[in-house]
């Protein structure tokens, strides 16, 4: 199911309403002035007005679904997210606790009895790296995924990082890609944003073929500054351009039916690199709503399913603990920039968490802080953190619902669960 979908016959009635509507008032209107004496007039007129006034909402909706489409799609959009709750509501009345807390762990892929895994854990999904996919074919790769997918009581998310340029997993494989996906710099440099739409489409038709239903992918962090970490993996523009980025990616992967991840909020900057320590950020919070958060933004508006937090300290934000772990972040994320949908860490296992936590506890602060996918690589031991958790009251099941239940209606939206 695509988010952004537009139905004929939602314009089809909104003429009709329109129509009936303008009939309707104008046959009321003069009616009342018929009846009114003239010294009556103004007063007449005034009871038409609200005799016809729910009419007259009716026509404004109307002709506003009429001359703007997105009105129409929307209220499309808002029947199919209510059908995607319902049925999410139903699967999730019918898992045991431990399904549940499953279903907010997606782990890099054990190089040993993934599938195996996948059932005994009750895994959301799975992420793939390069020795997932170095030198096998195509078809080696699909029967993998397969075996996962058979494996698991729900259907996985299979994600993958390719975002082109210094971050591909897949199309480094010469037996599943000639030659590497070029970066966002690199494609709108030579072909502005037709290449960059052209790309990811290809993008998205080659990791379907393989199985895979989710790209980790785009990259919203603003970076024009070649010495920044996270400037070979940006669009290398200012925050306007990146925006204009972010949403022709993310509504080419909503069309070709690929989950897209928004990433790294709250947005990198120049920090250094979190996979091995940790990042202080000391930007104004000015800073992040005049420029970092509007690729996010763009996102968001464009239908992204997903939005990575990274592991930086925001010091604006949250001084105590990285934007992974701060409630803080995650509750800007939620009102300010108005993101209902899935939230997902960075690697708890990245260096810059472990600092921060009790060893074995970092799941454990993702969910109190407001995540709803934890990405890890010792899923077995923060899992079981989790569920401890859960037990003890440290955590309420109630707030592992509202968790799940997002992931799920994610997936159906999605087609991952049927």
């Amino acid at each position: 199911m695509r988010k952004r979908k537009l139905k004929r016959s939602m314009l089809i009635k909104a003429c009709l309403i329109l129509l009936a509507g303008f009939l309707a008032g104008s046959f009321l209107s003069q009616g009342s002035l018929f009846r009114e004496s003239q010294d009556g007039l103004m007063s007449g007129m005034v009871r038409a007005q609200e005799r016809s006034g729910c009419l007259t909402t009716n026509v404004v909706k109307a002709q506003e679904n009429v001359e703007n489409p997105g009105n129409a799609e929307n209220l499309d959009a808002a029947a199919e997210n209510d059908t995607a709750v319902r049925l999410a509501q139903e699967i999730l009345d019918g898992m045991t606790l431990e399904e549940k807390v499953g279903q907010m762990f997606v782990a890099r892929c054990p190089e040993e009895n993934a599938a195996e895994k996948a059932a005994a854990y009750h895994l959301g999904g799975y992420i793939l790296f390069g020795r997932d996919l170095s030198g096998k074919t195509q078809e080696e790769v699909v029967q993998n995924i397969r075996s996962y997918q058979e494996a698991a009581k729900i259907p996985l998310f299979i994600g993958v990082d390719e975002e082109g340029g210094t971050v591909n997993r897949v199309s480094t494989n010469p037996n599943l890609r000639a030659a590497p996906f070029w970066s966002p710099q690199k494609l709108y440099k030579k072909g502005g944003f037709e290449l960059v739409r052209s790309d990811t489409k290809e993008k998205c038709d080659l990791l379907r073929s393989l199985g895979i239903n989710l790209n980790m992918a785009p990259v919203c962090d603003v970076s024009q500054n070649p010495k920044d970490f996270i400037y070979k993996r940006s669009f290398g523009q200012d925050a306007e351009q990146t925006a204009r980025y972010v949403q022709t990616v993310v509504e080419v992967m909503d069309q070709e039916n690929m989950g897209s991840v928004l990433k790294h909020f709250p947005g990198y900057g120049n920090n250094a690199d979190t996979h091995t320590g940790m990042a202080y950020d000391g930007r104004s919070y000015e800073t992040f709503q005049t420029a970092d958060f509007l690729p996010f933004q763009s996102g968001i508006d464009s239908g992204a399913d997903m939005v990575l937090v990274s592991h930086n300290i925001v010091k604006c934000m949250d001084e105590q603990y990285p934007a992974s772990l701060s409630p803080k972040v995650h509750e800007i994320l939620r009102t300010e920039l108005g993101f209902s949908d899935v939230i997902m860490t960075d690697d708890l296992a990245m260096g810059a968490v472990g600092d921060f936590v009790p060893a074995g506890q970092a799941a454990v602060f993702a969910v109190q802080a407001g995540n709803d996918i934890l990405c890890c690589t010792d899923f077995e031991v923060q899992m079981q953190a989790v569920l401890e958790a859960v037990q003890s009251g440290e955590i309420s099941e109630e707030r592992i619902d509202e968790s799940v239940l997002r992931i799920l209606r994610c997936k159906i939206s999605r087609g991952i669960v049927q």
